[in-house]
């Protein structure tokens, strides 16, 4: 069933103004937004994806990825269909590319359901993730609710395209993974689907003003692995927080791309370069068993986390209340191992 949509006002005509992402759509009567499903439905906005999971599934944390935020923790990860970006490279763009698909695919899963599969399967908290969740945020929102009542934590898997009043909604949501795609706003356009960069850095600080934030970068090679790319993408992040951690993740062809995969070496030039500038925990991805994978204290560089692929083979982590600290020197890591509650 369709659910009236968050944020949005309708306009004289009739038609409606999405203020969920920064593309603001303005939706005529019987059309609907960019993501394809969230309709103008007689002046209303509706969600036609509420209790709709295309995909779900148990995932560890450390799959999002998220290597600070609960390590060796379950998820319970789910999405519906659409998406308000249209990135070449997709890799689930069966599911997240249905613009102008009038069905809405998806198993009738409500919120409440959710949240009873994932203590079912024994998950530590739910995932909103697979395509964008800003696009099913009326699902989300309800979901996250219970959740935390329940005693889950929340993450988002996002593109940081979502707008301010968006983020002020999401006091649920105990941590936000997101994509930086490229420092270039030309990158964005040609390559997301006529998306900006500047939104998804406004995002990236007011998410990081009051949650935990990580943020990952597919290297593409050829569109946003140059030298000075990284610099400037690496020293942005660094001004913001030293402590944030920055994954770099090998690309594969998928979708509409066809260039060839990422090599190691190029991870590991984006890596070096990062920790050059300032950063105290940079991670290549998508190359299981690369030292990249691995968290060490930024101190005396000790191996506090080992991984290989999404699995924490060993923690030497000390906890101390919901943070961490090195066994060896006592440094204090920046991982959340608790979920405090302000509430």
């Amino acid at each position: 069933m369709p659910k009236e949509a968050m944020l949005f006002h309708t306009l004289p005509s009739g038609a409606v103004k999405c203020e969920l992402c920064n593309r603001y759509c303005i939706i005529q009567i019987g059309a609907r937004g960019f993501c394809g499903v969230r309709e103008n439905q007689g002046g209303v906005l509706n969600s036609l994806v509420y209790g709709k999971a295309i995909a779900y599934g148990i995932d560890p944390i450390e799959k999002k990825p998220f290597y600070h935020f609960m390590p060796g923790s379950q998820t319970f990860s789910f999405a519906t269909v659409g998406c308000n970006f249209a990135c070449e490279h997709c890799q689930n763009w069966e599911i997240s590319q249905i613009r102008g698909t009038k069905q809405i695919s998806g198993e009738d899963l409500p919120p409440a359901k959710i949240v009873k599969m994932a203590k079912e399967k024994e998950c530590q908290g739910v995932a909103y993730t697979y395509t964008e969740p800003t696009i099913f945020f009326e699902y989300a929102y309800d979901t996250a609710e219970i959740a935390r009542r329940e005693g889950l934590f929340n993450v988002f898997v996002t593109n940081g395209y979502m707008t301010e009043k968006c983020i002020d909604k999401m006091q649920n949501i105990d941590a936000s993974r997101i994509d930086l795609k490229s420092f270039k706003d030309e990158h964005y356009m040609k390559v997301c689907g006529g998306a900006h960069l500047e939104p998804v850095l406004k995002s990236i600080k007011l998410l990081h003003a009051r949650q935990h934030i990580e943020i990952i970068t597919l290297l593409i090679p050829t569109l946003n692995d140059s030298k000075d790319e990284l610099h400037a993408l690496a020293t942005w992040v660094k001004d913001l927080s030293p402590d944030i951690p920055l994954h770099f993740t090998a690309y594969y062809p998928a979708y509409k791309m066809s260039l060839p995969p990422t090599p190691s070496e190029t991870l590991e030039k984006a890596r070096d370069i990062a920790m050059e500038v300032g950063l105290k925990y940079v991670y290549t991805g998508n190359v299981p068993g690369h030292p990249g994978e691995d968290t060490y204290c930024p101190n005396c560089k000790t191996k506090l986390i080992q991984r290989f692929g999404f699995t924490v083979t060993n923690n030497i982590l000390l906890r101390e209340g919901s943070k961490a600290k090195c066994p060896e020197c006592g440094a204090k890591i920046n991982i959340v191992t608790k979920v405090e509650r302000k509430d």
